[in-house]
């Protein structure tokens, strides 16, 4: 056979044969397992900007320099100012210069989003493995480096959404039709 025919023709035979995992029924092939109520809470751990969806817990500056120091310091250096991964402290006032600097203190608009975020996915090593006391500790320690609050300042789920950003008002509503008010 031709080889400018030979691909063709291999395509048309695959695609004439009977597919068995198309006949099997979901889950027939011992993999996963049903998402249970159980299963969906453990993920369901999103944290709002209103702090809708933070816990129960605390942590001080102070626990957070500890934490942050034995969990955190190794990829974001001892001050947050970057090492391996980014840097989390400085920036303020380069965002509208021609080499912004986007850290939590410079971009973020929500404190809880550094909760939120610390909470699913730090440490890189062990994601969501920092109890709630630890996360606000280290939310904390994070927003002190940013001169966001004073050494001996503490968080909890009511005093976290009340940190005002720096940079709260630069981020624009989304103005397409399609997309909900608030999104």
């Amino acid at each position: 056979m031709r080889p400018d025919r030979a691909l063709p023709a291999l395509l048309s035979l695959a695609l004439s044969l009977p597919c068995p995992a198309a006949a099997e029924p979901a889950g027939a092939f011992g993999l996963g397992r049903p998402a249970t109520p159980e299963v969906i809470a453990a993920w369901d751990i999103d944290a709002r900007a209103d702090g809708q969806g933070l816990p129960p817990g605390r942590g001080s500056v102070r626990e957070g320099a500890a934490v942050f120091s034995e969990r955190c310091a190794g990829c974001h250096g001892g001050r947050g100012e970057g090492a391996a991964a980014e840097a989390l402290a400085g920036g303020r006032g380069s965002l509208a210069t021609a080499k912004p600097v986007r850290t939590v203190g410079s971009f973020w608009p929500y404190a809880t989003t550094l909760f939120d975020y610390v909470r699913r996915a730090m440490p890189f090593d062990a994601p969501q493995s920092l109890s709630p006391d630890e996360t606000y500790a280290v939310s904390a320690y994070v927003l002190h480096l940013n001169g966001l609050l004073p050494e001996e300042a503490s968080l909890d789920a009511g005093s976290l959404p009340k940190v005002l950003m720096p940079n709260r008002d630069g981020f624009t509503a989304d103005p397409r039709p399609d997309v909900p008010a608030g999104r």
